[in-house]
């Protein structure tokens, strides 16, 4: 695990990133896959990978696109049969360096949150972990509620005799007094 607490990271230095660009592919080993999956809560992770480009656009701004294919397997919430899935997803970030760790003389004033909903993140560091977004989205992709194809819940019925009602004790006892 990492320090992070994440079941796995991939360090990338930005500062070395040349203006051209990098493609950075993640794909976890079989022991990694276990424990992404166990973090994710779901039964089974069959593949995952993770195809990032990373683009600088300034010293202190840095683009981050990613395409995340992934196979796993959760329990059906009505029969807990497994139930296979695949997760397609492509997302975009934008890193912007944090002004209180920037080495520039002149003051900059940026008002950037933390994330942003339009994909602004600010970083703390030039070293970055970029499999973060990758499991965020991941997580953030899984089917809390997963069912097996043609299964549907259906609700015990509703019995309406008054025998078996747990009520129907207290009234006898009523009628008694």
């Amino acid at each position: 695990m990492s320090e992070t607490g994440s079941p796995i990271s991939h360090l990338y230095e930005l500062g070395r990133l040349s203006q051209a660009g990098d493609e950075v592919t993640i794909t976890p080993s079989a022991d990694d896959l276990a424990r992404i999956a166990h973090w994710a809560d779901v039964d089974a992770i069959a593949s995952l990978k993770a195809k990032i480009d990373l683009r600088r656009v300034s010293p202190t701004h840095f683009g981050y696109e990613a395409q995340l294919d992934a196979d796993i397997v959760q329990s059906c919430v009505v029969t807990l049969e497994p139930v296979r899935s695949h997760i397609q997803r492509s997302f975009a970030r934008e890193l912007f360096l944090s002004p209180s760790t920037q080495r520039v003389v002149k003051e900059v004033d940026v008002d950037v949150a933390a994330v942003d909903d339009d994909g602004r993140e600010e970083i703390p560091s030039l070293r970055y972990d970029l499999a973060g977004p990758v499991l965020e989205e991941l997580v953030l992709a899984i089917d809390p509620y997963p069912r097996a194809p043609g299964v549907a819940f259906e609700p015990p019925q509703d019995e309406t005799d008054s025998a078996i009602h747990p009520f129907a004790a207290l009234k006898d006892l009523k009628n008694r007094s």
